[in-house]
């Protein structure tokens, strides 16, 4: 789906004024400098999805590494096993970057998705006030009522040989009336001290660049950058009972007990055996 400009009929930019329209000025402004990651920040009213634009874009050589692509709405954004993310209209972040970490070797490339999260957990905690966690591979985590909602995910994609494209969807201002199931929240619902998204965004893209730069210069070792601690630290998933639901129809319960040094969460099965889980789906069985 192609972009479409403010000015299409019938859609005004200040149609919700407790949700004004993100300042791509001020966006760049606090974003692109030399010598830093954020090569270009564009804003689109509404399109599909960031994450399929920016990975066409990259395709046809038309982005460079630090390129961020957000959209006031998205109509077919996907999460992970190609789940639909809708919300109504600038009451979240919905953006994509592009990365090309050729330094780092490509096995390594899987700890993106799990650096993201750190990262936006980071830029959340101190422009939001929000406590957050992390759901193991890559969903966020808010605390609604005394119950725990996910507020947001990642996806990664490759976009061509060198270069990964990585997908965020944050819940801002969604009320509860908004939400697309129960077990959502969003941002605002979780108490934050704040729902503007242009600080937000900043926050966020500035804690990327920071532990991207740590990942990078560590050639992607987890540990040597303090990722991997950083990631389990906030973990919520780590010390609980869980279901993971693997390809092939095939599941396994355990206890999960660590992150490995390739991303992948360990389980301490009943039977005594420690399985990694590479990729899957988690249900959390038990509270910490």
């Amino acid at each position: 789906m192609t972009p479409r400009d403010a000015s299409e009929p019938n859609r005004s930019r200040w149609s919700d004024l407790d949700r004004p329209p993100l300042n791509v000025t001020a966006l760049r402004r606090g974003l692109v400098r030399e010598g830093g990651l954020w090569s270009e920040v564009d804003v689109v009213q509404r399109t599909g999805s960031t994450n399929s634009d920016l990975v066409a874009r990259a395709a046809e050589g038309g982005a460079a590494e630090g390129a961020v692509l957000v959209a006031e709405e998205q109509t077919a954004g996907r999460g992970r096993l190609d789940r639909q993310w809708t919300a109504p209209p600038r009451s979240g972040l919905f953006f994509s970057v592009l990365l090309t970490p050729g330094e780092v070797p490509v096995e390594r490339w899987g700890w993106l998705p799990l650096l993201t999260g750190v990262a936006v957990a980071t830029g959340l905690s101190r422009s939001a006030g929000v406590d957050t966690a992390l759901k193991w591979p890559n969903d966020l985590l808010v605390t609604v009522g005394g119950d725990e909602r996910k507020a947001g995910g990642i996806l990664a994609e490759r976009a061509g040989e060198g270069g990964v494209v990585i997908g965020v969807g944050i819940n801002v201002s969604l009320k509860e009336n908004e939400l697309p199931v129960p077990t959502a929240g969003s941002l605002g619902l979780a108490g934050a001290v704040s729902t503007d998204r242009d600080p937000l965004l900043r926050g966020v893209l500035r804690a990327l660049e920071e532990w991207y730069g740590k990942w990078r210069a560590a050639e992607g070792d987890p540990g040597v950058c303090g990722l991997q601690e950083a990631y389990a630290a906030g973990c919520a998933t780590l010390g609980r009972v869980v279901r993971a639901e693997l390809p092939g129809d095939r599941a396994v319960v355990g206890e999960a007990v660590a992150v490995d040094g390739d991303g992948r969460l360990v389980l301490a099965t009943g039977e005594g055996v420690q399985e990694p889980v590479g990729a899957g789906d988690i249900v959390h069985l038990r509270p910490v």
